[in-house]
């Protein structure tokens, strides 16, 4: 009688081991698939529902958009943005990039904070917008890639709107526990009615004291005012951001004559072209 001889046990090891990748790249692509996939096209617009318009100030709005399902998601990766188009107060398309506050977290809507100026062309599409109307959008823009993990600290000064890309930012770095960037932030704003997102800014600040701090600028604070007053300074950098080192980065976002302003204290106090990035 014949017998059929064994595998070796380096044979069986090698058939093992083929076995477990096989296993293990079957799960990874299942997990994939269930995935939600994002709700965006770069390419073209799509239309979303406006569900919920709340004031938050005198000429700014909290703006809540419906996704497809419940469990849609929109698919915007942390640092970039969205492009949204309307129509000025001559019926002229118009188009603007925004950065919506939401993660992918918040799943089956998304949101965006829009201050609107008297003469904005996309402003006047903005107040007139009301709820059931549609917002056409499409996305991801940008080029500002981040990545956990890639620096030790990060600095951010914002004017004005310019704050909801630096908001979305620190909340994907708050929200991850895995992540231990800190965050110190400098927001400039004219008036104290001016500032927005503040009470989710303070509640930041009060939860991760360690992870991150906020200081606001008015160039026309009120009385008994105890942040900064004026513009954002060389000094109020030195004081409020982490010093130039390779292991640190600098975002700037704000109206374009604060932009120039800040890279000319920034350059000067020694951060290279390196260390800075201007959304």
């Amino acid at each position: 009688m014949d017998f059929i001889p064994m595998p070796s046990a380096d044979v069986l090891g090698v058939v093992i081991a083929i076995s477990s990748v096989a296993i293990a790249a079957a799960s990874y692509y299942y997990v994939l698939s269930r995935k939600p996939k994002g709700c965006l096209d770069p390419q073209r617009f799509k239309e979303f529902k406006l569900i919920k318009k709340t004031q938050i100030s005198p000429n700014s709005a909290r703006f809540r958009f419906s996704l497809p399902t419940p469990k849609s998601v929109l698919g915007l990766p942390v640092g970039t943005h969205v492009v949204c188009r309307g129509k000025d107060s001559e019926g002229q398309e118009v188009t603007r990039p925004y950065t919506p506050i939401t993660l992918d977290s918040q799943v089956g809507y998304f949101e965006l904070v829009v201050k609107m100026y008297p003469k904005g062309r996309m402003s006047h599409h903005y107040r007139e917008m009301r709820e059931g109307d549609y917002l056409a959008v499409k996305g991801p823009q940008g080029r500002f890639n981040y990545q956990r993990g890639e620096v030790r600290a990060l600095g951010m000064i914002a004017g004005g709107s310019g704050i909801t890309p630096m908001f979305q930012l620190t909340r994907a770095i708050l929200e991850n526990p895995k992540d231990k960037t800190i965050v110190h932030l400098i927001y400039a704003n004219t008036t104290f009615e001016d500032i927005l997102l503040k009470e989710d800014l303070d509640d930041f600040a009060s939860k991760f004291p360690d992870r991150f701090k906020v200081y606001y600028v008015l160039s026309r604070p009120p009385e008994a005012w105890t942040g900064g007053g004026g513009h954002v300074s060389e000094e109020m950098i030195q004081n409020h951001c982490p010093p130039p080192a390779p292991d640190i980065r600098i975002l700037r976002c704000g109206p374009p004559g604060m932009n120039k302003a800040m890279a000319a204290h920034l350059n000067a106090l020694g951060y290279t072209s390196s260390m800075q990035y201007e959304f």
